[in-house]
Protein backbone atom coordinates (compact mmCIF):
# COMPACT_ATOMS: atom_id res chain seq x y z
CA UNK A 1 0.00 0.00 0.00
CA UNK A 2 1.37 3.43 -0.89
CA UNK A 3 2.07 5.98 1.82
CA UNK A 4 -0.56 8.30 0.33
CA UNK A 5 -3.22 5.62 0.67
CA UNK A 6 -2.06 4.91 4.23
CA UNK A 7 -2.46 8.60 5.16
CA UNK A 8 -5.90 8.82 3.56
CA UNK A 9 -6.95 5.70 5.44
CA UNK A 10 -5.79 7.23 8.74
CA UNK A 11 -8.02 10.25 8.03
CA UNK A 12 -10.94 7.90 7.42
CA UNK A 13 -10.16 5.83 10.51
CA UNK A 14 -10.21 8.91 12.76
CA UNK A 15 -13.61 9.95 11.44
CA UNK A 16 -15.11 6.48 11.84
CA UNK A 17 -13.58 6.01 15.31
CA UNK A 18 -15.10 9.35 16.40
CA UNK A 19 -18.56 8.11 15.32
CA UNK A 20 -18.00 4.67 16.87
CA UNK A 21 -16.64 6.22 20.09
CA UNK A 22 -13.67 3.89 19.58
CA UNK A 23 -11.15 5.43 21.96
CA UNK A 24 -8.67 2.55 21.58
CA UNK A 25 -8.38 3.07 17.82
CA UNK A 26 -7.97 6.81 18.30
CA UNK A 27 -5.21 6.24 20.86
CA UNK A 28 -3.47 3.86 18.44
CA UNK A 29 -3.40 6.25 15.48
CA UNK A 30 -2.87 9.56 17.30
CA UNK A 31 0.42 10.66 18.78
CA UNK A 32 0.06 11.07 22.58
CA UNK A 33 0.85 14.79 22.28
CA UNK A 34 -1.48 15.41 19.30
CA UNK A 35 -3.08 18.83 19.28
CA UNK A 36 -6.59 19.46 17.96
CA UNK A 37 -7.22 23.07 16.95
CA UNK A 38 -10.96 23.73 16.79
CA UNK A 39 -12.75 26.21 14.51
CA UNK A 40 -12.97 28.52 17.53
CA UNK A 41 -9.17 28.52 17.80
CA UNK A 42 -9.23 26.46 21.00
CA UNK A 43 -6.14 24.25 21.11
CA UNK A 44 -7.25 21.03 22.76
CA UNK A 45 -4.87 18.34 24.04
CA UNK A 46 -5.70 14.90 22.69
CA UNK A 47 -6.44 13.38 26.12
CA UNK A 48 -9.07 16.03 26.82
CA UNK A 49 -10.65 15.43 23.41
CA UNK A 50 -10.74 11.67 23.94
CA UNK A 51 -12.33 12.16 27.39
CA UNK A 52 -15.00 14.38 25.83
CA UNK A 53 -15.75 11.78 23.16
CA UNK A 54 -16.02 9.11 25.85
CA UNK A 55 -18.39 11.22 27.99
CA UNK A 56 -20.27 12.38 24.87
CA UNK A 57 -19.57 16.02 25.60
CA UNK A 58 -18.55 15.71 21.95
CA UNK A 59 -20.90 13.28 20.26
CA UNK A 60 -20.30 12.33 16.63
CA UNK A 61 -23.27 10.73 14.86
CA UNK A 62 -22.09 10.29 11.28
CA UNK A 63 -19.59 11.43 8.68
CA UNK A 64 -19.50 11.47 4.91
CA UNK A 65 -16.31 12.18 3.00
CA UNK A 66 -16.36 14.75 0.24
CA UNK A 67 -12.68 14.92 -0.72
CA UNK A 68 -9.14 14.31 0.50
CA UNK A 69 -6.65 16.61 -1.17
CA UNK A 70 -3.24 18.22 -0.98
CA UNK A 71 -1.45 15.11 0.29
CA UNK A 72 2.17 16.08 0.91
CA UNK A 73 4.90 13.68 2.07
CA UNK A 74 8.40 14.85 2.97
CA UNK A 75 10.56 12.29 4.74
CA UNK A 76 9.00 11.42 8.11
CA UNK A 77 6.42 14.23 7.94
CA UNK A 78 3.23 14.48 5.91
CA UNK A 79 -0.04 16.37 5.71
CA UNK A 80 -3.38 16.33 3.94
CA UNK A 81 -6.64 18.19 3.88
CA UNK A 82 -9.84 16.21 4.32
CA UNK A 83 -13.31 17.61 3.80
CA UNK A 84 -16.29 15.76 5.21
CA UNK A 85 -19.81 16.45 6.38
CA UNK A 86 -19.90 15.51 10.05
CA UNK A 87 -23.08 15.34 12.12
CA UNK A 88 -22.17 16.14 15.71
CA UNK A 89 -23.22 17.68 18.98
CA UNK A 90 -20.30 19.70 20.34
CA UNK A 91 -20.31 21.00 23.91
CA UNK A 92 -24.11 20.89 24.05
CA UNK A 93 -24.67 22.61 20.71
CA UNK A 94 -26.50 20.63 18.07
CA UNK A 95 -26.63 18.11 16.65
CA UNK A 96 -25.68 19.94 13.49
CA UNK A 97 -24.25 18.88 10.15
CA UNK A 98 -20.82 20.51 9.96
CA UNK A 99 -18.91 20.96 6.70
CA UNK A 100 -15.66 20.13 8.44
CA UNK A 101 -12.28 20.66 6.83
CA UNK A 102 -9.44 19.01 8.70
CA UNK A 103 -5.82 19.79 7.97
CA UNK A 104 -4.07 16.76 9.33
CA UNK A 105 -0.34 16.52 10.03
CA UNK A 106 1.45 13.20 10.38
CA UNK A 107 4.74 11.96 11.70
CA UNK A 108 6.32 8.59 10.95
CA UNK A 109 7.20 6.92 14.27
CA UNK A 110 9.04 3.58 14.29
CA UNK A 111 8.06 3.07 10.65
CA UNK A 112 4.35 3.82 11.20
CA UNK A 113 2.43 6.98 10.34
CA UNK A 114 0.70 8.68 13.30
CA UNK A 115 -1.47 11.77 13.38
CA UNK A 116 0.36 14.59 15.16
CA UNK A 117 -1.95 17.58 14.66
CA UNK A 118 -5.46 18.35 13.43
CA UNK A 119 -6.65 21.84 12.53
CA UNK A 120 -10.40 22.17 11.95
CA UNK A 121 -12.16 24.78 9.86
CA UNK A 122 -15.35 25.04 7.84
CA UNK A 123 -15.51 24.77 4.06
Amino acid sequence: MSEEITLKNLYRQVNQAMVDKDIETLKRILEPNTLLVHMTGYQQPVEEWLDQIETEEMKYYSWEEDVIKDVTISGNHASLIGQSRVKARIWGSGPFMWRLQMKMSFEKVDGHWKISKQVASAY
